[in-house]
């Protein structure tokens, strides 16, 4: 009996064949709708994932925003560099530790995400207007099932991305 290996199943089915299209064409859509005039993401996604994690569970270390978010510490170093410079966040004494600092969420950076996640919802809501709420909220469901299904695939940590998060 001969069977078929996964990938070559994968390859001339139909659903996953379009499937990873979509993926990767939504993928290049997001970011031309982030960097295009409206600005609607002006933050890239990993200043945006960073900034959002800080607001969610306060200060933390370079250590812990990297676990949390599936990275290295060094890739957390590199992309928290510009949002200090920029203001957006901030060095803090560890209470726990006086010769250690944490990185905290600034005023400026809690206003700058509250303006991309208000872009970001307007955007969303102009896209999904004519779908009925079952359906957005279904789609909803299902991106988020999907994002967890790619977070167990990759063996990332339990907190890095939250699919009940709206």
């Amino acid at each position: 009996m001969t069977t078929t290996s996964p990938q070559a199943t994968d390859r001339t089915d139909p659903v996953h064949a379009r499937l990873q299209y979509q993926l990767a064409l939504f993928a290049r859509r997001m970011e031309q709708v982030r960097t295009s005039d409206g600005g609607v993401g002006a933050l890239d996604r990993a200043a945006y994932l960073l900034l959002d994690r800080l607001e969610r569970h306060g200060p933390a270390n370079v250590k812990a925003l990297a676990e949390s978010l599936g990275v290295d510490s060094s890739t957390v170093t590199r992309q928290v560099a510009p949002l200090v410079a920029a203001g957006l966040v901030g060095r803090v004494q560890d209470p726990a530790d006086r010769r250690a600092v944490r990185l905290a969420l600034t005023s400026n950076g809690s206003g700058r995400l509250d303006e991309v996640r208000d872009g970001r919802a307007e955007l969303t809501r102009r896209l999904l207007a004519d779908w009925p709420p079952e359906e957005q909220r279904a789609f909803c469901d299902l991106l988020a099932r999907f994002n967890h299904a790619m977070e167990s695939y990759n063996g990332g940590p339990a907190g890095a991305v939250n699919p009940d998060r709206p």
